[in-house]
């Protein structure tokens, strides 16, 4: 990566950001991806960019609800077990039937779960309110639809009246044909997917999950499952990271820890490019004599070298944990890229709080944050927090009884007590003390 003009290196590191205003920035740098077509299961966890209107009603036609026969309810009207109604079966009805009997007066016709009405027919009474029916109808009474005889015979008793369309559903009883099926913005799920097939839509028009790709650096990481040496601990943040980008919604690719060298990370960051639409870094973003990401990349704002190539910038935030922040773009196509700080829990807070609004901006969803709700601090203590510093401590929150709870203490490097977290306490800059019992708001992790 070759160096932009000096103007354009590291712009944003002589103030304090606050907060809000870092997200602003990076947000109005990311677009929505652009929308492609899809297959169904292809398309699970986009966002739908168009509505989709029902072409038929579903169901298509009136079918049986139960496995039973289908009859006239004047043919059943005062049936009991002392005086059950007597019926002639006329034949079978089973699921993906064409051709149907009529039923007739006296008649009645074996019907099967999701088989069409019979024309004739204005109810059907289950099977368990009849005898199961004689002759040939009889020894398959119960019988898969598969192994149904298709010929007319015997009687059936019915022992309980039926009532005009009992155990009927009625045809566009789920939806009706020119209904909306699904609106522009839906996150597809199982159920949705189910539904889009169900109306018959092979492809549908969504906006791709973003790629993700979530790099560490620090020649002191190891990863999972290999032996430690000594001064070394396992790379944990990279896997965070990628599972977070998941949760989001992103397709996440977790690449192994890079050294402390800055020409290995620009090498690693240009590999990366061609299946990245975000890429993430942790550690390297402060002011030691190994902050690698920083001495990379703020004075390489692309690979191509090119005037608008992009720029990185890094920044300090009013927060903490997560003083420390870099963002910018990179690469010829200008993908964002954000350089997060590498203890743990700095790391995790400033994702929720800055990458994954980024992941769902490039979904195209409206909501992009976490949740906020107000609670009651239940503690031992108050909670106290630095002057002009957005805080934002570990917590358990309780909806049944509207609040939450310190878990651990403030460390950055505390990733136990986060595990055990479900929620984010913020203490806003310009509070010092909170405390037990009064409100303050809560970023909702689960």
């Amino acid at each position: 990566m070759s160096s932009p003009d000096a103007s354009q290196q590291d712009t944003g590191s002589s103030r304090l950001w606050s907060v809000d205003e870092h997200l602003a920035d990076i947000l109005a740098a990311v677009r929505p991806l652009e929308p492609i077509e899809l297959r169904l299961l292809d398309a699970q966890g986009c966002v739908l960019v168009e509505d989709v209107t029902v072409p038929v009603a579903l169901p298509p036609f009136d079918n049986s609800s139960m496995d039973g026969y289908a009859v006239r309810t004047a043919d059943v009207q005062g049936a009991s077990e002392e005086f059950p109604a007597v019926l002639t079966v006329i034949g079978d009805v089973a699921a993906g039937s064409g051709e149907l009997p009529a039923v007739g007066p006296g008649q009645a016709a074996r019907i099967m779960t999701g088989a069409p009405l019979p024309p004739g027919a204005e109810a059907v009474v289950p099977v368990e309110w009849t005898d199961g029916g004689t002759g040939a109808g009889a020894a398959a009474a119960m019988a898969p639809a598969s192994a149904a005889p298709e010929g007319a015979g015997g009687e059936v008793r019915v022992h309980r009246p039926a009532q005009a369309r009992a155990h009927v559903r009625a045809r566009g009883s789920d939806v009706r044909a020119g209904d909306l099926a699904l609106a522009a913005g839906t996150v597809l799920g199982p159920p949705q997917i189910a539904l889009l097939a169900a109306i018959g839509r092979g492809t549908v028009r969504v906006r791709p999950r973003p790629r993700v790709v979530v790099m560490s650096t620090g020649s002191e990481l190891v990863q999972p499952g290999e032996a430690l040496t000594s001064g070394a601990i396992y790379d944990s943040n990279s896997f965070a990271l990628a599972a977070a980008a998941r949760d989001a919604g992103a397709i996440a690719y977790r690449v192994g820890a890079v050294a402390d060298d800055a020409e290995s990370l620009k090498a690693a960051i240009e590999d990366q490019l061609v299946r990245a639409d975000l890429l993430v870094t942790t550690g390297g973003v402060s002011v030691g004599a190994y902050d690698v990401v920083k001495e990379a990349l703020s004075s390489a704002g692309a690979a191509d070298g090119g005037p608008d190539a992009g720029r990185m910038e890094f920044r300090k935030i009013a927060m903490q944990p997560g003083k420390p922040q870099g963002f910018g773009t990179i690469g010829p196509d200008h993908t964002p890229l954000l350089a997060l700080p590498g203890n743990p829990v700095s790391s995790y807070v400033s994702f929720e709080l800055f990458v994954r609004p980024a992941i769902r901006t490039l979904m195209g969803l409206p909501d992009v944050s976490r949740p906020v709700v107000r609670a009651r601090l239940e503690a031992d203590k108050a909670l106290t927090s630095p002057a002009g510093r957005r805080q934002f401590l570990r917590g358990a929150h309780r909806p049944e009884t509207g609040t939450v709870s310190p878990v651990g203490g403030s460390g950055s490097h505390l990733i136990a007590a986060l595990a055990h977290a479900d929620a984010l306490m913020v203490v806003p800059e310009d509070v010092t003390s909170v405390e037990p019992g009064a409100e303050l708001d809560v970023v909702l992790l689960g």
